[in-house]
């Protein structure tokens, strides 16, 4: 079927990361982070926030009146179902918009509210009538939209609008829709209701939560509801960062969202939700612009678009080339160019099969160890601006876990301390702590696996770093994970530290 209508000159980006995304499981985010959330949110160019169901936690309500009083550009909205107490807590919470959602199905008015299709008309009604009557935007959506019957589901946005509602939102509740079907849908709701603004909210539990957005803006909608890094109940919902770069890179549509500030805002979820964004997950997992492939590796070094289908600078990411079992010369070539190293013809075969050789037994090559390889084949010492001196760490019962290290930055000694949720995550703060006043460098993901079994298991710990645009990876093992975190954040450190061209400068003068 083909799309029957181009996009609307404006495209209002709904953003559902602190309600719909913070109902993954396990996901409990503090008042204060949600404000942190909601400002980075703000920052990126969204235009709605819907910061949280206000009836849920005293919390709740408190998070959404803070972000509500921030005066943030976009719009703040508060969840509400069909229920005047849900309402009376939105309007306390002084948020600007309430989503007002009421099921339409069959399946949810028999078996969840029991209520015939005549009471939620009425309902519906009210509903809309009291939350204009106190001055609140309303956003009606239907819940279970897609698995509704048309004709009662178009009775019931009739009924909400003629109370005034501002905008329609038929919920694709469990993802069940496909493009085709969304474009029928959104075709014949339009045809129905020509003037209404009108919203998609899908789901992705069979994968198509971002297509089916982009088949319904395509065919009536003008609004999107998403979360950033696809967080949500289930499967997640339409991720909004694959929806606004889809638009843009495929497309040919702008949004308001500053693309640029993708990957910092979904760095920043991320961490404060506790839910890590799979590696090869688009636009902002973190092998999206990561390669190793020596085919690949060499196309990206002739030309980026070889094999990048977008700028990484698009949505704030830098380019990788990372070394191992499928890497080619040249990319190795490159990944030793950017810390100045220059092995010759011979030198780099020998690199190039060093590095192979770990790649076949099944072993992870990172940054330090291409650099270590380097450096023992060119025949050069093992220059290491940071070394560890010192570590001694205190936990236990009613003691808050503090580490201090002595670490030799460059020939001087540095002693800091600091505390933490635990021992390692204390010893990690010291450290950082300590460089940061000689270097700004950041640790970006921390992963852990024991690679022994029984107690005194060997830990294998892998971090990636950053330093302004640069990145490394970094190994320690160890059957202390302390230790292990303490080696491994060490090495990713001296790799960023050493500048092999500044060395060369310096001897040359």
């Amino acid at each position: 079927m083909a799309l029957s209508h181009s996009f609307p000159e404006k495209i209002r980006i709904f953003d559902t990361t602190l309600r719909d995304g913070e109902q993954t499981p396990g996901v409990s985010l503090t008042p204060e982070n949600k404000l942190r959330i909601a400002k980075s949110l703000d920052e990126l160019g969204v235009d709605v926030i819907e910061a949280g169901f206000a009836v849920v936690s005293d919390g709740e309500a408190k998070a959404i009146k803070l972000i509500a009083k921030e005066g943030l550009r976009a719009e703040v909205y508060s969840f509400a179902r069909g229920v005047k107490e849900d309402i009376d807590a939105v309007l306390k919470s002084e948020a600007k918009g309430v989503h007002l959602c009421i099921p339409t199905s069959n399946l949810h008015l028999q078996h969840k509210l029991k209520k015939g299709k005549e009471e939620i008309l009425r309902l519906t009604e009210e509903c809309t009538q009291y939350t204009k009557d106190h001055g609140l935007i309303v956003e009606l959506s239907a819940e279970d939209a897609t698995r509704s019957d048309f004709n009662f589901l178009t009775k019931m946005f009739a009924a909400g609008i003629s109370a005034g509602a501002d905008r329609i939102c038929p919920c694709d509740t469990v993802g069940v829709l496909t493009p085709e079907k969304t474009i029928e849908l959104y075709s014949n709701l339009r045809k129905k209701f020509a003037k209404i603004p009108m919203s998609a909210h899908c789901h992705d539990d069979f994968g198509l939560g971002v297509a089916n957005s982009i088949a319904a803006l395509k065919s009536g909608a003008d609004q999107v509801h998403a979360t950033m890094n696809g967080l949500g109940e289930r499967a997640g919902n339409a991720a909004l960062e694959e929806i606004v770069v889809a638009l843009k890179a495929v497309y040919n549509v702008d949004v308001s969202v500053k693309t640029e500030l993708l990957y910092e805002t979904s760095r920043l979820v991320a961490r404060l939700t506790g839910i890590p964004v799979q590696p090869n997950k688009a636009i902002v997992g973190e092998n999206a612009f990561v390669h190793e492939s020596g085919m690949h590796t060499h196309g990206i070094l002739a030309h980026p678009l070889t094999y990048e289908p977008i700028s990484p600078e698009l949505v704030g990411r830098t380019r990788r080339l990372v070394s191992g079992k499928h890497a080619g010369s040249s990319g190795i070539k490159a990944s030793l160019k950017e810390i100045g190293l220059y092995p010759n013809d011979e030198q780099l075969k020998e690199i190039f099969l060093r590095v192979k050789t770990i790649g076949d037994k099944g072993k992870r090559v990172t940054d330090a160890d291409l650099q270590a390889i380097a450096e023992a084949v060119m025949g050069l010492p093992k220059i290491r601006p940071l070394k560890l001196e010192g570590l001694t760490v205190v936990t236990g019962d009613n003691v808050t876990p503090t580490a201090s290290v002595q670490l030799n930055i460059n020939g001087k000694t540095l002693t800091e301390a600091a505390t933490g949720v635990g021992p390692v995550d204390a010893a990690m703060n010291a450290i950082r702590k300590a460089v940061s006043a000689v270097e700004p460098i950041q640790l970006e993901k921390y992963s852990v696996k024991a690679i022994t079994g029984g107690t005194d298991a060997v830990t294998e710990v892998a971090v990636s770093l950053r330093k302004g645009d640069r990145t490394a990876t970094a190994m320690g093992v160890n059957e202390d994970i302390v230790r292990a975190s303490v080696e491994a954040m060490l090495s990713g450190m001296n790799v960023l530290m050493t500048d092999y061209n500044k060395l060369n400068s310096k001897e040359e003068s």
